[in-house]
């Protein structure tokens, strides 16, 4: 896997969620999209059709109040040739102000046959407060 095709297509993947364009990210998700969300203790399993919901009310809420995405990247795992890991914090700006709770997201990313990279996998933990962010630790 060579980095620099990554790194610009992550760069632009991000891009696309701070924009919150429905349009572009439905081509980066997979259409056989697997993900597990954690929200106060209640664990949803859900695909393709539930996550473009799930980000369509999203940057819906983002665009109306024109909030913003704060979105942070926590690590860049290389998983396995032409897959790689990616872990993200997010939150909403209101106001000039961060929210106090983050979602961490755990994505997974598959190089196609095609060339394209697509999310094919994402573990969500919803709700933790952002001061936890700085603590995470890799050893």
């Amino acid at each position: 896997m060579e980095n620099s095709l990554f790194r610009t297509f992550l760069n632009s993947y991000l891009d696309v969620w701070r924009n919150s364009s429905l349009t572009d990210l439905k081509d980066i998700i997979s259409k056989d999209y697997e993900a597990r969300e954690v929200s106060k203790g209640e664990i949803v399993d859900f695909g393709y059709e539930e996550a473009i919901t799930g980000w369509e009310q999203g940057f819906n809420f983002v665009k109306q109040e024109n909030n913003q995405w704060d979105l942070n990247e926590i690590s860049v795992i290389p998983l396995r040739q032409n897959e790689v890991l990616v872990i993200l914090s997010a939150t909403i700006i209101i106001d000039g102000k961060s929210l106090e709770n983050v979602s961490l997201f755990f994505q997974t990313f598959m190089r196609n046959e095609n060339g394209a990279w697509k999310l094919i996998r994402s573990y969500i933990e919803a709700g933790v407060p952002s001061t936890n962010v700085g603590k995470i630790q890799f050893n």
